[in-house]
């Protein structure tokens, strides 16, 4: 069973992040901009298992670290995906008040993201990684965390319903 909704997942991961390459990084928006990618992933993290959580962490990190707009060193996103990923699908594993309610769900995506954003650029600084001004940096996360606010509700129904088809186990005659 694993094997059927893993072969299914990976060809819907693997489209979101060249939409996101070749379509979504194109565009230049005020303050930072968004990644589909990383809502994908945490999306799809919150709404499943803790397990399949940490896989589509590491699957997203692998990606997120091949991309030519990463700028640390390779396996620092995966481990951070992972963490994250896998932290959020753990707190809101089994809650309905999470994982009934758009409103927690959203929320949840932003706080993580916000989170990952934050922890990549602690590890980054911890690692020599350059960084800019520290108005530039809180410009940047604030602006990136308004357009996951904004894009999250948008994207919600589309991977909601990509995550059922996935991994709903009931036969539908």
């Amino acid at each position: 069973m694993l094997t059927r909704q893993l072969s299914l997942s990976a060809p819907i991961i693997f489209f979101v992040y060249l939409f996101q390459e070749a379509v979504v990084n194109q565009f230049k928006l005020p303050g930072g901009g968004f990644s589909l990618f990383m809502i994908f992933a945490l999306l799809w993290a919150v709404i499943s298992t803790p397990e399949i959580a940490a896989l589509t962490g590491f699957a997203a990190g692998i990606l997120m670290d091949m991309s030519q707009s990463s700028g640390g060193p390779v396996g620092q996103w995966t481990l951070i995906m992972i963490l994250v990923c896998y932290g959020v699908s753990y707190l809101g594993y089994g809650d309905g008040n999470i994982n009934g309610n758009p409103i927690g769900v959203i929320f949840f995506v932003v706080t993580a993201n916000l989170g990952a954003k934050i922890s990549f650029l602690i590890s980054g600084i911890l690692l020599g990684v350059a960084t800019g001004s520290f108005s530039q940096i809180l410009l940047t996360l604030v602006g990136n965390s308004i357009w996951t606010i904004v894009i999250t509700p948008i994207v919600l129904p589309v991977f909601s319903y990509l995550h059922n088809l996935v991994f709903e186990t009931r036969s539908s005659l």
